[in-house]
């Protein structure tokens, strides 16, 4: 999986705009989230001597007891044992929106504290590569010209391949004082081998594109074989969602299973627009079989 970004001169903000030309089967995170551009002027602000990594530290919850542990220990950290350092509190009064969100790639609840923060856990778990999410899974100190610095990033999400350290902030809600924050996130992610990203928003369509998709994510039987049908029609190459499932025996049915295939990606949509039946869908770049070149 691509990085979001990494280093403070990643170019980090994708195009706006809707998302042409992308298949549902091939996107990912990069694809599908607007990210924060950290300006120079944050990292400045960080003080980073030779021995930062082992000045800089961490707390990690385990069970009711806090552990510390320097940045350049942070690959002792048994994380899935970890709990999240800050509990999730719920209010009557509260101006944000926390909840639990049901992933399936975990096949649990997880904690988010804000409609951004869930639809952050509910594309990762659409994105296939998600082994598990950590929500608020440490609190970090570090040091700044101003002093030291106390920071709770929003996720540590471990995917196939590189961990994702991400902050989830709208754009306009950012300061400066939160851009310090991010660069040091951004600093601790590349010392621990992790990617970083500010997520501050989502592309054209894909909110409502993931969400019409998780519809079918749960376990879905078929006794009437409408899968296979699906799947082999759409071998016959890219056609529009309403021809496809008009091609089951049970078309009615049919869209229930076509919904489970474009979750569990073994149908591909073309995301530059909202699911219809004039959506042009086709079988999974994965299952098509290999062209004979010579």
């Amino acid at each position: 999986m691509a990085p979001l970004t990494l280093l403070r001169d990643a170019v980090s903000t994708p195009a706006s705009g809707p998302l042409t030309s992308l298949w549902s089967d091939l996107s990912e995170l990069t694809d599908l989230a607007r990210t924060h551009h950290i300006s120079a002027q944050a990292f400045a602000q960080l003080v980073k001597p030779p021995e930062w990594s082992s000045r800089w530290t961490t707390g990690w919850r385990f069970g009711r007891q806090l552990v510390g542990f320097s940045v350049q220990d942070l690959h002792q950290v048994d994380m899935l044992s970890s709990v999240p350092v800050r509990r999730f509190t719920w209010r009557t009064d509260q101006w944000h929106r926390p909840g639990l969100e049901y992933l399936v790639s975990t096949q649990r609840h997880h904690g988010f504290e804000s409609f951004e923060e869930e639809l952050l856990l509910l594309s990762a778990d659409f994105s296939g590569c998600l082994l598990e999410a950590l929500a608020q899974p440490f609190r970090m100190y570090f040091d700044s010209v101003d002093g030291t610095i106390e920071h709770t990033p929003d996720f540590l999400l471990l995917m196939k391949g590189v961990p994702y350290l991400i902050d989830v902030r709208p754009a306009h809600r950012i300061a400066f004082e939160d851009e310090i924050k991010f660069a040091a996130s951004a600093e601790v992610a590349l010392a621990a081998g992790w990617n970083y990203a500010v997520v501050t928003g989502w592309r054209e369509h894909a909110v409502s594109l993931v969400d019409s998709f998780s519809a079918g994510r749960r376990v879905l039987s078929d006794p009437l074989g409408l899968q296979p049908q699906l799947l082999s029609a759409a071998a016959q190459g890219p056609q529009l969602f309403g021809e496809l499932v008009e091609r089951c025996t049970l078309p009615a049915v049919g869209r229930a299973h076509a919904v489970h295939l474009l979750w569990h990606r073994h149908l591909g949509l073309e995301m530059s627009g909202p699911l219809s039946d004039a959506s042009t869908v086709r079988l999974s770049s994965a299952r098509r079989p290999a062209v004979a070149s010579w």
